[in-house]
């Protein structure tokens, strides 16, 4: 293994939240320095608590709270190697791409500079929406990585495209990225 990175892991509002605990272990494991940012909708799924835990770093959850630094959402995006955001949901993905920082994750993405790799994950419909497809066009062609979701049955009890890939992979690309 080389050198130690700072990788900035994202957390949206989606049920596949929690598979994002194996993903910040397995980062963690293979020698790297993890933060997590999360959205309020992403606090719901997976709590304040167990990503501290799990990163043994502060989570950055909020624009004017964070007790490390007033301007943590700046600094996290420029102080990392690589921002992954797993999952990213149909919201987050549309802000990012419209450039709205309304949160911290969103504010991160915005002042980010470094790769950013996102891995969505929906429902199917939500995933084939013009409108979600023209802002993952919009993200990839500005240089973001975009994991492709898994088939599969999805938390709704649909079948189709929109689940995260799969935490193996999302590791691989990261380490693959650095």
């Amino acid at each position: 293994m080389g050198d130690s990175k700072n990788i900035l892991v994202g957390v949206t509002g989606s049920i596949s939240a929690y598979k994002t605990c194996d993903v910040v272990r397995g980062l963690m494991r293979a020698g790297h320095n993890v933060t997590v940012v999360a959205t309020p909708s992403a606090l719901k799924f997976v709590g304040d608590i167990t990503w501290r835990s799990l990163s043994q770093n502060h989570v950055v959850s909020d624009l004017f709270t964070d007790p490390t630094s007033p301007n943590a959402h700046i600094k996290c995006g420029q102080n990392s190697d690589m921002f992954l955001i797993a999952p990213a949901s149909a919201n987050t993905i549309a802000k990012i791409a419209n450039g709205i920082a309304d949160n911290a994750l969103t504010a991160c993405a915005l002042a980010a500079t470094c790769p950013i790799i996102l891995a969505p994950a929906m429902n199917s419909i939500m995933l084939e929406n013009p409108a979600t497809q023209e802002n993952l066009n919009k993200l990839k062609n500005r240089g973001m990585t975009i994991l492709e979701p898994d088939e599969g049955l999805l938390a709704c009890g649909d079948v189709g495209k929109g689940k995260l890939a799969s935490v193996d992979e999302i590791i691989a690309c990261c380490l693959n990225h650095l």
